[in-house]
């Protein structure tokens, strides 16, 4: 049975929607809010009725009269284990508050739910980037007013993970992977039959350093920064998320530039280069032993992965490791979509958020 879902992506300054016949898109659109309009709300949740009517206009072109589910994509919400979630009560309170912060992708859910609710079925959310299934040795920082946290880009995470044990003819759940999303973040995490029982915090925390963040840093010296009187909370927290990284040293977070630069003969920009693939290359040897050497592969995906060239300076690193395998860009939309569409399939069901306990 073909089923019709429909995935609504919502970020600062667009609103992605695409339709799938199961794994087949037939509309995908950008809907552009230009930053001048965006900036005309006072908040994240004042957009809802804007996006909302955006979204109906832009199904109503094709005549979609049914849908089998929406699926939105998750905001941040409060820590979860990884799954497909249905809608509910506890979950459209906690994205209205922003329980754990706002962001344009907390609209996702609540657009999937009253768009679901127009046509009577059900609504969705995949993997959001709050997926928590850290083991309890991986939370301890080091310092007890500290706990690590997992914040990463699960929903590319999982559905690569899914897609490399598919062409390995294995489950995910019966399958360990390392896998690296290499983005304007980077997040390197240990899946373990199916969990993710460690990882790096991609949002602001720690890791390798990437096109925009920082990653880990000796600590003394940051301490020695953050109290120099020189800079404010608000700007140390850019430098280190947004400014740091490639943006940092170059100014660019483009990985094309540096390479541009590279063939120019800047040896500072091959140097970077060097540095940010053996600092994810480093990353992936921790992982090695948190899966204590049972490695079905190391799966490096996101955008930085249509680099051949960056792909082989970390694949001199860690290829004795285990097969290493290429999944370039992320596709977010898609994997929305096969969240619902497992559920819809009846291969899993539906997981239930619980909200405040």
């Amino acid at each position: 049975m073909a089923f019709l879902v429909l995935a609504i992506n919502p970020g600062s300054t667009s609103t992605k929607v695409a339709l799938f016949r199961d794994e087949t898109a037939i509309l995908a659109e950008e809907i552009s809010h230009p930053r001048e309009i965006i900036a005309q709300f006072e908040s994240v949740m004042a957009q809802f009725e804007f996006r909302y009517t955006l979204i109906k206009e832009t199904i109503a072109k094709i005549g979609v009269t049914e849908l089998a589910a929406v699926v939105g994509r998750g905001g941040l919400l409060r820590p979860m284990a990884g799954g497909t979630y249905s809608v509910n009560e506890a979950m459209e309170r906690d994205l209205e508050i922003g329980i754990s912060g706002q962001h344009a992708s907390n609209l996702g859910g609540l657009l999937a739910r009253k768009i679901a609710d127009d046509y009577g079925i059900a609504a969705y959310i995949v993997d959001p980037v709050v997926v928590d299934e850290l083991e309890p040795v991986a939370r301890i920082s080091g310092n007890a007013h500290i706990e690590r946290q997992s914040i990463f880009h699960a929903l590319n995470h999982k559905a690569v993970a899914r897609n490399v044990a598919n062409k390995l003819n294995k489950l995910y759940e019966e399958s360990n992977f390392i896998v690296a999303h290499l983005g304007g973040g980077i997040s390197v995490g240990s899946h373990q039959l199916g969990r993710v029982i460690d990882v790096n915090n991609a949002l602001d925390g720690d890791g390798p350093m990437s096109p925009e963040r920082s990653g880990s840093l000796p600590m003394a010296s940051f301490l020695d920064w953050a109290f120099s009187g020189e800079i404010t909370k608000a700007s140390l927290h850019n430098e280190i998320v947004g400014r740091g990284g490639l943006v940092s040293y170059k100014g660019t977070n483009d990985l094309r530039d540096i390479e541009r630069q590279i063939q120019d003969g800047d040896k500072e920009a091959l140097e970077l280069f060097r540095a940010m693939a053996y600092q994810v290359a480093k990353e992936i040897g921790s992982h090695a032993a948190v899966l204590k050497g049972q490695i079905d592969a190391i799966v490096l995906t996101g955008g930085l992965a249509r680099s051949s060239t960056f792909i082989k300076e970390i694949s001199q690193y860690i290829h004795w490791i285990a097969p290493v395998m290429t999944e370039p860009g992320e596709d977010e939309m898609a994997a929305l979509n096969k969240g619902a569409q497992r559920i819809l399939q009846g291969v899993e069901k539906a997981k239930i958020y619980q909200g405040e306990e």
